[in-house]
């Protein structure tokens, strides 16, 4: 049984908020989101592939990843880590390069629960609601749910 993933996406307001639990520490967390070897084995929905041209978790470093589905068919990523701050926050851009030019910008807060576990947060901030609306349609909740679902395994690992 994996924690549930609570995203909430309040009316009229260009945001999207995410939270899941986590039953590992903080460390552990903060490193599966910052090791490109093991982002590679957790991050989007099942049944794709994830190849990474760049993963640099730390301040000013950047990213670029295409996920590609079972046909072939490959949605590519990018973005810039503004803040990265160990164990406790990170903020980055997301762009989907299929909406080139909608960019979010993402805060995401690590917490300890305290017993080993750890709360995952994450704001994310759409330059339109149109935008923010998109992104919920696209069926971000399905990738989420898979990827943390595999997250749980790598950090039982």
């Amino acid at each position: 049984m994996t924690n549930p993933v609570t995203i909430t996406a309040p009316e009229g307001l260009p945001f999207i908020e995410i939270e899941r639990e986590f039953d590992a520490p903080v460390a552990a967390v903060f490193n599966a989101h910052r090791d490109p070897e093991l982002v590679k084995r957790w991050l989007g929905p099942d049944g794709y592939e994830m190849r990474v041209e760049r993963w640099d978790f730390e301040p000013q470093g950047g990213y670029r990843y295409l996920h590609v589905d079972p046909e072939g068919e490959e949605y590519a990523f990018n973005g810039t880590f503004h803040s990265v701050r160990e164990n406790e926050f990170a903020v980055q851009t997301f762009e989907y390069e299929g909406f080139p030019d909608v960019v979010a910008v993402e805060s995401i807060a690590f917490e300890d629960l305290g017993g080993g576990r750890t709360l995952l947060r994450i704001h994310s901030t759409y330059p339109s609601l149109a935008a923010r609306d998109g992104m919920v349609q696209s069926n971000m909740e399905v990738g989420l749910r898979d990827g943390y679902a595999r997250l749980d395994g790598v950090l039982a690992a």
